[in-house]
C-alpha cells in the first residue's frame, strides 16, 4: 500500500498499462513466427483509437516459439511495474483463436469475485481482447489459418506484487496485466479505482461485511488496531473517496468504516469525493467555521485560517478543548451517507501524522 498522497500540486505525465506492454510484445513475437521480421519496436491500437509505437527491448526466438519484451512505461504514475520488462512468449497453434497463460511473474486467480474466474491467468478482459484483436488481424492479413498460444510475463513480478493489493485479492504468483484504455493516466484513476471496485467485489464474495477504505498506511494501521480486520477487508481507496461509496450502490456491504487524514476526511466532509490535491483543497476557513459552531471565539477562528496546514488548524481547535476532529468526521459521513445506500452502516475516522484517531463518527 503506497504511503498517504502529497498535498502539493505537480505536472503529470501519463504512460501505458501492463496490458499495452503485453500487446505490444504479442504482436511482435507474432510477426517474428509469422513474417520472419525481427522488430526493434511494435505500432498497436489502443481501445479508444490512439496509435501508439512502443520500444522493444529484444525480438527473439524464443523455445518452439518466439519472445519480444518492452520496459514499462508508467509516466508519472507511482506504479509498482514502471521499468519492469514485460515480455510476452508466442507459440502457434493449429486451431483458431488465442490461448493465454501465465508466465513469470504474472498471477493465477484463487478466489471469486473478480472478472476472470478462479484458475485463469491474471490477465484482465480488455487487455486480452487487445491481444486476441490484433493476433487476429495480423493472421488475417498474412492468410494465417491457425491460432496463438500466449504467455505474458513480467520479470521480478512475483516480488512486485507483494506491494501491490493481489495479495488480498487472491491473485497468486505474480501481478496483474491491467488496463481498459491502455493509457497510465497520473495516479492510475482508471486502473486504480478498477483494483478499488475489485477489492470490494472479492471481499463481498468471500463473505466479509465489514469493509475499512483507508487512504494510506498510516489509517491502514490505525484500522487494523481498531477492530483486527482481516486484509481481505482493508480496501486501499488512496485519494478515490468516490470509487468507494459509489460502488457500494451495486456492492453494498454491512458495515463501511471511512478512514484518512484528518485533511483528506475535511475534504469529504466539504463535499469532495477525490481527495488529491489536483481536484480538491483543504478549505481552512470552512474548519474555523465549524469550530465556531463548537465554540471557538473570532481569535481562534482567524489563528485556524492562518494555520499553514489542516494539521495545524486541528491542534488549534483541540488546544481549546474543541472536538473539531469528530465534528469534521460527523460532516463527512453525513456526505457519504447521501451516497451510499441506506444497509450500509457508516463509520469515519480521522488520523493525525502519528497515526492516532483524532476524530469519529459513528453511526
Amino acid at each position: 500500500m503506497r504511503d498517504e498522497t502529497p498535498e502539493q500540486p505537480v505536472p503529470l505525465r501519463s504512460g501505458y498499462t501492463t496490458g499495452s506492454c503485453a500487446t505490444a510484445t504479442s504482436l511482435a513475437a507474432a510477426r517474428l513466427l509469422l513474417e520472419g521480421h525481427v522488430s526493434d519496436a511494435a505500432e498497436i491500437v489502443l481501445p479508444k483509437g490512439q496509435h501508439v509505437l512502443m520500444r522493444l527491448v529484444h525480438c527473439r526466438p524464443w523455445e518452439d516459439g518466439a519472445e519480444a519484451a518492452t520496459l514499462k512505461d508508467a509516466g508519472d504514475d507511482p506504479d509498482v511495474t514502471h521499468g519492469a520488462l514485460v515480455f510476452a512468449r508466442v507459440r502457434l497453434l493449429p486451431e483458431p483463436g488465442v490461448r493465454f497463460r501465465a508466465g513469470p511473474g504474472v498471477g493465477t486467480v484463487t478466489r471469486p469475485g473478480l472478472t476472470l474466474p478462479v484458475g485463469e491467468p491474471a490477465i484482465n478482459p480488455v487487455p486480452r481482447q487487445m491481444i486476441a484483436v490484433h493476433l487476429h488481424e495480423l493472421a488475417l492479413r498474412l492468410g494465417y489459418p491457425g491460432g496463438f498460444e500466449v504467455i505474458v510475463g513480467v520479470e521480478g513480478g512475483e516480488e512486485l506484487a507483494l506491494k501491490t493489493m493481489n495479495p488480498r485479492l487472491g491473485i497468486l504468483g505474480g501481478l496483474s496485466i491491467l488496463g481498459t484504455t491502455g493509457i497510465v493516466r497520473p495516479f492510475s484513476c482508471s486502473a486504480y479505482i478498477a483494483s478499488i471496485h475489485q477489492g470490494i467485489d472479492v471481499a463481498r464474495a468471500n463473505g466479509v461485511g465489514h469493509l475499512a477504505a483507508c487512504t494510506g498506511n498510516a489509517s491502514e494501521d490505525a484500522m487494523r488496531q481498531r477492530y483486527r480486520l482481516p486484509d481481505l477487508a482493508l480496501i486501499e481507496m488512496g485519494d478515490f473517496a468516490g470509487a468507494v461509496l459509489k460502488h457500494l450502490r451495486k456492492a453494498p456491504v454491512n458495515t463501511l468504516s471511512l478512514c484518512g487524514g484528518f485533511g483528506k476526511i475535511s475534504k469529504l466532509a466539504g463535499g469532495h469525493l477525490d481527495l488529491h490535491s489536483r481536484h480538491s483543497s483543504i478549505d481552512l476557513g470552512q474548519l474555523a467555521h465549524w469550530a465556531g459552531s463548537l465554540g471557538a471565539d473570532p481569535s481562534l477562528q482567524a489563528r485556524m485560517c492562518a494555520a499553514n496546514t489542516s494539521q495545524q488548524a486541528l491542534a488549534e481547535a483541540r488546544a481549546a478543548g474543541l472536538a473539531l476532529g469528530d465534528a469534521v468526521c460527523g460532516h463527512a459521513l453525513r456526505f457519504a451517507r447521501a451516497i451510499v445506500p441506506p444497509q450500509v452502516r457508516l463509520e469515519v475516522f480521522a488520523i493525525d501524522r502519528q497515526g492516532l484517531i483524532v476524530g469519529e463518527a459513528l453511526e
